[in-house]
């Protein structure tokens, strides 16, 4: 009972597409790692909504880019060319 888990580590993987052209941009894998799921997924939505803003409204209608993302059990070795 004494015994101490392995806490997790999230990825988080960006997807950047675009309705129109109906495709998306290779994903990007951030650097950080995460401790946990809410922690990984409260950061891609606020990345999400800055890359929206950075791209502007005009590019982002004119184009109908929507972004996603996900958050994978990870680790750092998975950063270093190995395969999610």
């Amino acid at each position: 009972m004494g015994e101490k888990r392995k806490s997790m580590e999230y990825l988080l993987t960006i997807f950047m597409c675009s309705a129109v052209q109906n495709t998306c941009l290779p994903p990007y894998t951030f650097q950080e790692i995460f401790p946990d799921s809410y922690t990984c997924m409260t950061a891609g939505y606020q990345k999400a909504l800055d890359k929206t803003i950075e791209i502007g409204k005009d590019e982002v209608n004119k184009h109908k880019i929507y972004i996603k993302f996900r958050c994978d059990l990870g680790s750092e070795n998975q950063l270093k060319g190995q395969p999610l």
